[in-house]
């Protein structure tokens, strides 16, 4: 197990061994994902978002701006959020 220690302006330093086995280099990002009540997973962010893309193949409707925000104004109005 590596543990790290929380400085007081909130960074840690994340160990070595594990930084090497998620690939992260300097200016590497993560990411927190809550897992369970007071669980965290430390996830590297190292796909890039146009990955994304390929996903989910072509878009099968696309989608106006206008569309956009009229559904974001009415997300924001109701308790879905």
């Amino acid at each position: 197990m590596h543990t790290a220690k929380l400085k007081t302006n909130g960074q840690i330093t994340i160990p070595k061994q594990v930084r090497k086995a998620l690939g992260l280099d300097a200016g590497g990002r993560v990411e927190f994902v809550l897992v369970g009540p007071g669980r965290y997973e430390l996830v590297a962010a190292t796909r890039d978002v146009k990955e994304l893309k390929a996903m989910f193949g072509p878009a099968k409707k696309l989608v106006s701006i206008e569309a956009m925000k009229s559904t974001i104004a009415w997300c924001g109005q109701t308790s879905i959020k």
